[in-house]
């Protein structure tokens, strides 16, 4: 297991959370999705702890992952690969798959897998 915590070579912020993930590079690209694009972490809710990718908390984490429910969506719980900006989720769902801070891209295709970490909008 590789971790990244702050990089001093980023603007911003100036104590960078931990990600943990495998194979893990300093934007936050892992084993599992390393594209250009794939430079966004997310706090885990069962944990509080930043991972790559679902699949790098599966194969860390002694633990299941659980969504972040409707309800705590306003928490900091992604993070950019490229500045180190942390976003809410509503900030992230609303994004376009662009960081707010420095316009980095994230991978659109994302959206396939938020119902692995997001309570569903429908019941």
């Amino acid at each position: 297991m590789q971790t990244f915590p702050e990089d001093h070579s980023q603007a911003r912020p100036e104590t960078r959370p931990e990600v943990r993930g495998l194979d893990l590079d300093p934007q936050t690209r892992c084993r599992h999705y390393h594209s250009a694009l794939d430079i966004i972490a997310i706090k885990m809710n069962c944990c509080g702890v930043y991972y790559a990718c679902k699949d790098c908390h599966v194969e860390l984490a002694d633990h299941e992952i659980s969504v972040w429910p409707r309800a705590q969506w306003n928490s900091k719980a992604l993070l950019c690969g490229a500045c180190g900006n942390e976003l809410t989720i509503n900030e992230y769902l609303q994004s376009e798959s662009r960081c707010p801070a420095c316009s980095a891209g994230f991978n659109p295709g994302c959206r396939n897998h938020h119902h692995f970490y997001f309570e569903p909008d429908t019941p």
